[in-house]
C-alpha cells in the first residue's frame, strides 16, 4: 500500500524568534534578478537551463579573501532573455560587479514572474492560505531563520503531493464510469481518498483539490534588509507583506526593524505604481513607528482601513499566520496599516 504524504510538524522546526540580521551569513544571491534560476522554486512554470551553471549564476556572501579575482561566465538562452553576461568580481572589496552586459530580450515572451513577496515569512501560513486565491500568481515567502525556511519548503512539497495524489485519485475515480447517470460525486470522491488526505483542514490548507495546487508558492532563506534588488525587478511586486515583524524594542535595536527611511526606499523600487504595501503587528509602539515612517515618504500614500477593508487578503493578513492566531487566541489587539506605491510627482 503507498505511503501517505504527510505534512511536517512545526514542533520539530523550533527557533529562537531573534537572529542579528547585521551578521554575515553564508546566502546566495543572484548578481542581478535577470540571472535568478527561479526553476528550482517553481518547477510548473520555470525550466532550468542546461547553459546555466549556478556555481557562477549565484554568488556567495563570503569575505573577499574567498572571491576569485575574476570569473567569466558565458550564457546562451533565448528563453531567459539573456545572450552574455561576463561577471567580474571585485578581489579588494569582496564585492560583485557586472561587466560587459549584452541583453536579448524577446519582446513576444511574457516572462511569469513573482508579484507578491512575504517578508519574514515564517511558517507560511500567508502564503498558503493566498495561494488557491491567487492560482497563477507567483508568491515568494523569504525568511532568514533556517529552521522555519526547511520547514515550509517541506510544507509546499508535502502539500504540492497531496494535492497531485487527489487529482490523480479523481481522475482514476472519474474515468471508472462510463454512464452519464454513474458520474462520481464530490462526497464520493472524498471517500476514496486516503485518510490522511482528509485530516489536512486548516490554514488553506484542504483535503479538496484547489486552485494552483500550491505550485505558484515557494520559500527562499535570505536576509532581506540586504539583497532584495537582486531579485526583484524594478516595478516587479503587486504586494508586499511585512506581517508582525520583530518589534525590537529597545532603542538601540530599532535600527533593525525592518521598515525604516532607507529600506522604504527598497520597497518603493520593487512595488509597481497601485500595488499595496501590508504592515501589521500586535505591537502599539511598532505600527506607530511603521506608520509614521510610510506617512513621511513620497511614494507611499496610506489606504484608509474602510477602504481596505474590501481588500480580499486582508483577511488572511489578520488571521492565517501563526503569530495572528496566536493574537486571536490571546485576545489581543491587531494594529493593520496599508500602503499603495504611488507615482513619483518629482
Amino acid at each position: 500500500m503507498e505511503k501517505a504524504t504527510k505534512l511536517p510538524q512545526k514542533r520539530f522546526f523550533r527557533q529562537r524568534a531573534h537572529v542579528n540580521i547585521f551578521n554575515d551569513m553564508p546566502l546566495e544571491y543572484p548578481l542581478n534578478p535577470d540571472l535568478m534560476d527561479w526553476s528550482g522554486l517553481y518547477p510548473s512554470y520555470f525550466r532550468k537551463h542546461d547553459s546555466l551553471e549556478n556555481d557562477l549564476n549565484l554568488v556567495h556572501d563570503h569575505s573577499s579573501s574567498d572571491i576569485k579575482s575574476k570569473i567569466t561566465n558565458t550564457l546562451d538562452s533565448n528563453e531567459s532573455g539573456i545572450s552574455k553576461k561576463k561577471i567580474l568580481l571585485d578581489q579588494d572589496n569582496g564585492k560583485e560587479a557586472v561587466n560587459n552586459v549584452q541583453m536579448d530580450i524577446s519582446h513576444d515572451i511574457d516572462y511569469t514572474r513573482v508579484e507578491f513577496a512575504d517578508i519574514g515569512c515564517g511558517y507560511g501560513g500567508l502564503l498558503v492560505a493566498l495561494a488557491p486565491l491567487f492560482p497563477n500568481t507567483l508568491m515568494l515567502g523569504m525568511e532568514i531563520r533556517t529552521k522555519l525556511v526547511d520547514y515550509l519548503q517541506k510544507r509546499i512539497e508535502a502539500l504540492r503531493l497531496i494535492q497531485d495524489k487527489i487529482n490523480e485519485n479523481k481522475q482514476n475515480s472519474l474515468e471508472s464510469f462510463n454512464t452519464e447517470e454513474e458520474k462520481l460525486t464530490e462526497k464520493s470522491t472524498d471517500d476514496i481518498l486516503d485518510a490522511d488526505f482528509q485530516k489536512i483542514q486548516e490554514t488553506g490548507e484542504t483535503k479538496k483539490l484547489v486552485a494552483g495546487r500550491y505550485k505558484n508558492i515557494g520559500v527562499m532563506r535570505m536576509n532581506a534588509m540586504k539583497y532584495l534588488p537582486n531579485f526583484f525587478r524594478k516595478g516587479q511586486l503587486s504586494k508586499v507583506f511585512f506581517l508582525f515583524p520583530d518589534p525590537h524594542f529597545k532603542k538601540r535595536k530599532h535600527k533593525a526593524r525592518i521598515i525604516s527611511e532607507t529600506l522604504l526606499a527598497e520597497y518603493a523600487y520593487i512595488t509597481k505604481v497601485g500595488g499595496i504595501l501590508y504592515t501589521v503587528t500586535d505591537v502599539e509602539d511598532l505600527h506607530i513607528w511603521m506608520k509614521s515612517h510610510l506617512d513621511r515618504h513620497p511614494l507611499f500614500d496610506y489606504i484608509p482601513n474602510e477602504e481596505i477593508e474590501n481588500d480580499p487578503v486582508v483577511h488572511c493578513v489578520y488571521n492565517s499566520t501563526e503569530e495572528g492566531r496566536k493574537v486571536t487566541r490571546n485576545k489581543g489587539q491587531k494594529f493593520l496599516a496599508c500602503y499603495r506605491r504611488i507615482e513619483d510627482s518629482a
